[in-house]
């Protein structure tokens, strides 16, 4: 656990029981072939198709969420603690370097 960082909600999953993901992704092939052939009209927009394909496409966000985010907490503690070593330098000898 680090020092300035807070931790994230767990995130909401829900697990279907009677769900069969094999026969979902069937029926998506068999329209997809039934569209391309002309069988039933082309299909209206869906916003889950494009959800996180800006993401996939660009190489330092791909990065980013491959890396889990910036490391800012630990440079600010690095930071923080010269700082306080600094402080306590000067308080102690009276010196400023």
């Amino acid at each position: 656990m680090g020092m300035f960082s807070t931790r994230e909600p767990r995130r909401f999953e829900h697990k279907y029981i009677y769900y069969d993901e094999r026969k979902e992704k069937l029926a998506k092939i068999e329209e997809n072939a039934k569209r391309e052939l002309g069988m039933i009209p082309e299909k209206e927009f869906d916003p889950e198709s494009i959800r996180g394909r800006f993401v996939e496409s660009t190489t330092h966000l791909k990065r980013r969420k491959e890396n889990g985010g910036p490391r800012m907490d630990i440079r600010l503690s690095l930071v923080l603690i010269a700082a306080l070593l600094f402080v306590l330098h000067w308080i102690v000898t009276g010196e400023f370097f």
